[in-house]
């Protein structure tokens, strides 16, 4: 699936069919990482990552609000002043520009969501 530039017809995006995709790509099976942007327009960026187990993104912010919601595994974030850990079904928002790292648990799918700069 590509990037839906113009989502105003409602395109169905089903994320447990990305998730079981994600599992059995190669380049997640050679780099335990994986990601695909699902949605991309001047106010609003969707992402889907699979991220294995003893992954770590390192630390970095992004210029928008953000929410991270674990579709399945365990995350634990890193921010300034403590750690959080995410399980399935959990959302975290974080403001603009809030230093954090994710490392995965244990295999993990999470969709990240960014707001408007």
């Amino acid at each position: 699936m590509s990037s839906l530039n113009a989502p105003d017809s409602g395109h169905l995006i089903d994320l447990n069919d990305l998730a079981a995709e994600f599992r059995a790509d190669d380049l997640y099976q050679r780099k335990g990482q994986i990601a695909r942007t699902l949605v991309h327009t001047p106010d609003l960026r969707v992402v889907i990552i699979a991220l294995a187990g003893d992954r770590t993104i390192a630390e970095h912010h992004a210029s928008a609000t953000v929410t991270i919601h674990c579709l399945s595994g365990r995350l634990r974030l890193q921010l300034p002043d403590r750690q959080v850990e995410l399980a399935a079904g959990n959302l975290l928002p974080l403001g603009r520009d809030l230093p954090h790292d994710v490392h995965a648990l244990e295999d993990s799918v999470f969709v990240l969501t960014l707001g408007t700069t």
